[in-house]
């Protein structure tokens, strides 16, 4: 068990070495941080000074251990938008409200997707099927922001019951939580209804009805806590997309949390916190993969013992 964990966990800083290279390199090629941080009538010894104390005349090389060594405590720079803050601390002002809305579109995905994948293969052509094959056919067609504005159009501003945009309470992530959660909805019912559907046809089920194993535990007991490895294995891109996945969905209901403060930042070519929010996205998303792969060694013993 220990063995498979740590073999997992040398994968995701490895994966998140490679993701600072990455990071570092764009951050070069998107332009040079000097013109954003000096007016234009600049001169030509002002820009020299700060060049020389941010350190951008050393090597890359060296500019990128420093960048690693400073991003190893935390210290991603000075906002150049948020004036007297740091980058870190921008981003992790608006980290709570990012991962509410995301733990509230995850809660959604899993609490209507499961039990609706579930019956779709109990019932299989039935009315429960049809649904479910109309919600993922829907949940892959509609883009997340059209889908947006339409709930926003529908219940904001028809119907009145919900609050267009902004930040607050249950009735402010409603929507914005549904619109993140609908695409992960079919996905996931998919993969529960296939995988269902192949464990319900192996001989062990067979063998618990013909013992007469009631049939709420024959599905739930056998049949669902073998079929559950497929849903995990996508749980881990599910929870990372959600929570990674903002962007748009905050800047369209204006939620201000991480995937807006990134829109921002970026329009503002504030380069400290671009890379700080795409930093803890990154470290986000593997430490959901990281948790998929404990569930793994949990579940099935074949995984933890290989």
């Amino acid at each position: 068990m220990l063995k498979f964990l740590a073999h997992r966990l040398i994968h995701a800083l490895i994966s998140l070495l490679v993701i600072t290279v990455i990071v570092f390199s764009l951050s070069h090629l998107s332009g040079n941080p000097i013109d954003a941080m000096l007016p234009d009538d600049a001169t030509p010894q002002q820009i020299e000074d700060l060049t020389r104390h941010l350190g951008l005349d050393r090597p890359i090389l060296v500019q990128y251990l420093t960048f690693l060594q400073n991003a190893a405590v935390g210290d991603f720079g000075d906002s150049l938008k948020w004036k007297g803050q740091t980058a870190a601390q921008v981003v992790l002002e608006r980290m709570p409200a990012t991962l509410q809305l995301g733990g509230l579109a995850l809660l959604i995905s899993v609490v209507v997707a499961i039990p609706l994948g579930v019956l779709a293969a109990v019932y299989k052509n039935t009315i429960f099927d049809a649904t479910a094959t109309v919600i993922a056919l829907l949940g892959q067609s509609l883009p997340a922001f059209w889908l947006g504005i339409v709930l926003m159009w529908i219940f904001a501003v028809t119907l009145g019951w919900l609050p267009t945009s902004g930040h607050g309470g249950l009735s402010h992530m409603i929507l914005p939580a549904i619109s993140m959660a609908w695409f992960q909805i079919s996905a996931l019912t998919r993969l529960t209804r296939s995988a269902m559907l192949e464990v319900l046809d192996a001989e062990y089920i067979k063998l618990a009805r013909v013992k007469g194993v009631r049939e709420q535990q024959v599905i739930w007991k056998h049949a669902f806590r073998n079929a559950a490895i497929v849903p995990i294995t996508y749980f881990g891109v599910l929870a990372g997309s959600l929570l990674t996945g903002s962007v748009v969905i905050e800047t369209v209901f204006n939620w201000p949390g991480t995937g807006w403060l990134a829109i921002t930042a970026i329009q503002g070519r504030d380069f400290p916190v671009v890379q700080t929010v795409v930093l803890f996205f990154a470290v986000l998303f593997l430490l959901a993969n990281f948790v998929v792969d404990v569930l793994y060694a949990l579940i099935d013993p074949r995984i933890r013992n290989a």
